[in-house]
């Protein structure tokens, strides 16, 4: 059994979740929709340029969710998942899945955008095991923290390296699915990468390659 490996944001729906989720905290009237937002959008684009401290971003994006329950937030990422997140499913990726589950890989999705939106995205795609960024939870509610190492550049590679050792599991014949730059040390780490939509500087490594390159929609 080999490891099918996917990110989820931009790979696997057309869009990021957090993001998208700091717009649905706006309809809530958890933030002001119009600062948080620019906000959002200014550090999502250093993102894209490999100049963001994921650090930084959780602290901002994690804020409005200080002091409510999981519980809570959970009630409400269930609906906004089926509302905002299914419809942009790619579909290309569903089938990419369901080929590897079908000749008998392991499905993992791993992402630099936190478990609370992870999990039920994944869940609805139909994938069981994920590793994102956790979230630090203190007498009940959120404490606006992460936990751990966070799922972001290397630190894909550290989380990854530890959920083998723990599932007895290795990366021979591993596949691994990215549409960023940021994902690069992973995609060099699995012996089948493939890039999704890639930016450019990614586009420009699986050239140099001779790495797939997939057109998703």
């Amino acid at each position: 059994m080999a490891l099918a490996i996917f990110d989820l944001d931009e790979t696997l729906i057309h869009g990021d979740c957090a993001s998208l989720w700091s717009e649905q905290m706006g309809r809530l009237g958890w933030v002001d929709p119009e600062s948080f937002i620019k906000k959002d959008h200014e550090l999502m684009e250093a993102y894209g340029k490999g100049d963001l401290a994921m650090e930084d971003y959780m602290a901002f994006s994690l804020e409005p969710m200080i002091g409510r329950t999981p519980e809570e937030v959970d009630f409400l990422v269930g609906p906004w998942v089926e509302d905002f997140i299914e419809p942009i499913i790619f579909s290309d990726a569903t089938k990419a899945i369901a080929e590897h589950r079908a000749a008998g890989d392991r499905i993992l999705i791993i992402s630099a955008s936190g478990v609370h939106l992870v999990k039920p995205i994944a869940e609805r795609i139909g994938v069981d095991e994920v590793l994102a960024i956790d979230l630090d939870i203190a007498h009940g509610v959120y404490s606006g923290k992460t936990q751990g190492v966070l799922t972001y550049r290397e630190g894909k590679i550290t989380r990854l390296m530890e959920w083998l050792d723990q599932e007895g599991e290795n990366l021979e014949g591993a596949s691994f699915y990215s549409d960023s730059r940021n994902d690069l040390p992973l995609l060099q780490k699995v012996d089948f990468p493939h890039v999704v939509n890639p930016d450019p500087v990614l586009r420009e490594a699986a050239l140099s390659a001779g790495w797939p390159i997939h057109s998703w929609t």
